[in-house]
């Protein structure tokens, strides 16, 4: 299944359900294209090229020092220790959002809402309150390529029940943005992959009995509700000026 890389820190955001847009203009090797939205569903792999804790709001510089931390540690526990179904046991106890050397974890699904090309660095300083980067980094990216637009994805996030674990390919690294990754067939099913009403009167986590029960067909579980998710997408559209 197609994955798209963001920063480690951004995707614990999104999961968190702080942040529900990418800004995207691609990297060294998409220059001459800039970025293309190429897939409407993909999984989000976590990764630590280019984050830094300069790059991101206050709120989350904290949370970004922990991960870094979380990670050395189990560097050093996997580095001595090549054995690989050892480390997957070992992420799959801890269920960390975080790579080691040789494995990592892959929690969030997101579905595309809508791509709007912005090239106005105005409006998106007005995004701001939407995302954790800070005001440096867009314009910085802003910046790059410039006869190109920034790409803003509105994304649906939605968290899998069970995380994937998966081996590091070399094949991954670098300034690239879509891989492929892969997953089982029932992983797949496009069945599994949707979701079903729920009352969220009565949402709670979906780690509890109750919601599996609500909603026991489905692999996955957005982070916000319904209500939420279109009220911001809204707020959004208005900045841009895209209001629907």
């Amino acid at each position: 299944m197609i994955a798209l890389k963001e920063w480690s820190i951004v995707c614990k955001a999104l999961e968190e359900g702080k942040q529900m847009l990418l800004l995207r203009k691609g990297g060294i090797m998409e220059y001459r294209k800039g970025f293309e939205v190429k897939h409407n569903e993909f999984l989000l792999y976590p990764t630590f090229e280019h984050q830094s804790v300069e790059s991101i709001k206050d709120d989350y510089k904290e949370k970004l020092n922990e991960i870094i931390e979380e990670q050395n540690k189990y560097n050093k526990s996997s580095s001595s220790n090549n054995n690989n179904n050892n480390n997957r046991k070992k992420i799959d106890i801890d269920n960390k959002n975080f790579n080691t050397e040789n494995n990592n974890i892959i929690k969030l699904l997101a579905k595309v809402e809508d791509v709007i090309e912005v090239s106005d660095k105005l409006i998106l300083s007005e995004l701001r309150d939407y995302h954790i980067w800070s005001d440096e980094y867009v314009t910085m990216r802003m910046n790059y390529n410039p006869s190109k637009p920034m790409n803003v994805l509105l994304l649906r996030i939605y968290k899998l029940r069970k995380p994937l674990i998966v081996d590091i390919n070399d094949k991954w690294a670098g300034c690239k943005s879509w891989i492929n990754i892969e997953t089982d067939r029932e992983f797949q099913s496009s069945d599994k992959l949707k979701t079903q009403k729920i009352n969220y009167n009565t949402y709670e986590s979906i780690n509890t009995n109750k919601v599996e029960t609500l909603n026991e067909k489905t692999l996955i579980d957005p982070v916000i509700n319904d209500d939420i998710f279109y009220e911001s997408v809204n707020n959004i559209r208005k900045v841009i000026g895209n209001e629907i």
